[in-house]
């Protein structure tokens, strides 16, 4: 045993027992912390998930969503609907659609917070380096072209195609004699949204008012065309994305250190900002495929998540996963429900009320210690 493992045994070992204590004591409360602000999130989302399933033009009692849930898993436990359109509301309709806001929360937010944690930089999110606009741009193809290479699920395969060959574009031009930076990638991104945003106006020069109107509904973001088959695509990608970022989350606290203190503790920065710009792009470009864009939920609810839980990633990611689901399936209950018989598009709701919300996170870090840490 060398001299200074000695030291260290020795002094473990003369260490009087109660200055071990408060590190105890720290640790048992942030797992207690991390514990329980997973625990208040999930419990939220379920909450807000079977009261979503139950309200609508058939109103379905929440006892009787449960017990519907309940039947489907062999547990015959609680009442089913009494409406006679109940259980096909909820299954056809209702389910899809909650599953699917979930799916799509959890994506951004997720996607969101691993953003913030590659570049650095508490303005990142995944529309920075040009994944939502990409996938406009897709979609928007299909729309004007009249294009049905995939059937029903053209436009999603095409707004997904777009959202990961743009990512791809700007890594490789941001990339220069095998390294990435951080501000290089960030301007090619605006460069390409820039350029995103001209095919997008050129695309609506050229359409006639009924795909001019297409194209503004999936702009503005819609979780009314949730169907299954969509929800089990967007699962597989999101599962994927998820696992991915979580078991990285070590890693990107290393990150926060710097580049170079990274590399001295052992990271290949460069591999892993290119997996997880890439995962990033999966999750996004799953989340917007299917519904349109959805904005402010990647950038706000990390946010929020780092004020209450700290800037730990294995906290972080998790809970801005849960966080994102949590607020897309409450923006799309006020969304169906505010005007009767109408619908706000999703993405309308969420820059009103996000907007407002991350100018006064600003203003409320600015004004506090180490607020953007």
């Amino acid at each position: 045993m060398s001299s200074t493992v000695q030291d260290e045994t020795r002094q473990s070992t003369n260490q009087p027992r109660g200055t071990r204590r408060p590190s105890n004591r720290n640790s048992i409360a942030r797992r207690l912390r991390r514990g329980g602000l997973l625990t208040v999130l999930t419990g939220g989302l379920l909450v807000v998930c079977i009261v979503a399933a139950g309200v609508g033009q058939v109103r379905v009692p929440p006892a009787e969503v449960l017990g519907s849930l309940l039947h489907w898993l062999g547990i015959e436990i609680g009442p089913l609907p009494t409406h006679p359109q109940g259980q096909s509301a909820l299954w056809n309709v209702r389910f899809p659609r909650v599953l699917l806001g979930v799916l799509v929360g959890a994506a951004l937010g997720c996607a969101g917070a691993v953003m913030q944690g590659v570049f650095g930089n508490p303005l990142a999110e995944p529309s920075v380096i040009g994944v939502s606009s990409g996938a406009a741009v897709g979609a928007f193809t299909v729309i004007v072209f009249g294009l049905t290479t995939f059937g029903n699920a053209t436009m999603a395969v095409a707004a997904f195609i777009g959202g990961l060959l743009t990512t791809l574009l700007v890594y490789g031009l941001s990339r220069t004699e095998g390294r990435t930076d951080v501000v290089t990638m960030i301007l090619t991104g605006i460069s390409v949204n820039a350029l995103a945003g001209a095919v997008i106006g050129f695309f609506t020069f050229l359409a006639d008012d009924d795909v001019r109107t297409t194209m503004a509904f999936w702009n503005l973001g819609s979780l009314n065309r949730a169907l299954w088959p969509a929800v089990w695509v967007v699962l597989g990608c999101v599962a994927v994305g998820l696992a991915v970022s979580f078991r990285d989350s070590r890693r990107l606290d290393l990150l926060s250190l710097g580049e170079r203190s990274a590399r001295h503790l052992g990271v290949d920065v460069e591999r892993l900002r290119l997996r997880l710009v890439i995962t990033a792009a999966l999750l996004t470009a799953a989340g917007v495929a299917f519904t349109g864009v959805i904005g402010f939920v990647g950038l706000v609810v990390p946010h929020v998540i780092r004020l209450i839980a700290g800037p730990g990633h294995r906290l972080l990611l998790p809970a801005s996963a849960l966080g994102g689901a949590l607020v897309v399936v409450g923006a799309d209950l006020l969304a169906r429900n505010l005007i009767e018989h109408q619908e706000l598009p999703l993405g309308v709701l969420t820059a009103l009320v996000g907007g407002p919300f991350f100018l006064w996170l600003i203003r409320k870090s600015r004004t506090g210690p180490g607020g953007w840490a």
